[in-house]
Protein backbone atom coordinates (compact mmCIF):
# COMPACT_ATOMS: atom_id res chain seq x y z
CA UNK A 1 0.00 0.00 0.00
CA UNK A 2 1.63 3.60 -1.07
CA UNK A 3 1.93 5.87 1.49
CA UNK A 4 0.22 9.44 1.81
CA UNK A 5 0.97 11.63 -0.62
CA UNK A 6 0.70 15.31 0.04
CA UNK A 7 -0.19 18.12 -2.22
CA UNK A 8 1.84 20.85 -0.80
CA UNK A 9 5.13 20.41 1.35
CA UNK A 10 5.19 21.42 5.01
CA UNK A 11 7.43 24.72 3.83
CA UNK A 12 5.10 25.48 1.12
CA UNK A 13 1.56 24.67 3.65
CA UNK A 14 3.63 28.01 5.95
CA UNK A 15 4.08 29.85 2.94
CA UNK A 16 0.01 29.76 2.13
CA UNK A 17 -0.56 30.10 6.05
CA UNK A 18 1.30 33.56 6.59
CA UNK A 19 -0.08 34.28 2.92
CA UNK A 20 -3.26 33.76 3.81
CA UNK A 21 -3.22 35.57 6.82
CA UNK A 22 -1.78 38.94 5.01
CA UNK A 23 -4.49 39.18 2.80
CA UNK A 24 -7.37 38.60 5.64
CA UNK A 25 -5.59 41.76 7.53
CA UNK A 26 -5.40 43.60 4.15
CA UNK A 27 -9.68 42.65 4.60
CA UNK A 28 -10.13 39.65 2.20
CA UNK A 29 -12.71 37.08 3.12
CA UNK A 30 -11.07 33.88 4.66
CA UNK A 31 -12.42 32.36 1.01
CA UNK A 32 -10.32 34.87 -1.01
CA UNK A 33 -7.22 34.51 1.21
CA UNK A 34 -6.44 31.05 0.82
CA UNK A 35 -7.37 31.43 -2.95
CA UNK A 36 -4.83 33.64 -3.14
CA UNK A 37 -2.30 32.05 -0.73
CA UNK A 38 -2.41 28.81 -2.57
CA UNK A 39 -2.49 30.65 -6.52
CA UNK A 40 0.88 32.36 -5.00
CA UNK A 41 2.33 28.98 -3.36
CA UNK A 42 1.60 27.17 -7.13
CA UNK A 43 3.20 30.28 -9.19
CA UNK A 44 6.21 29.89 -6.67
CA UNK A 45 6.35 26.38 -7.51
CA UNK A 46 6.22 26.49 -11.12
CA UNK A 47 8.91 28.55 -11.68
CA UNK A 48 11.27 26.74 -9.08
CA UNK A 49 10.18 24.07 -11.74
CA UNK A 50 11.70 25.80 -14.57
Amino acid sequence: MPGKKRRYTKKEDRQAEHIKESEKDRGRSEEDAERIAYSTVNKQRSKKND
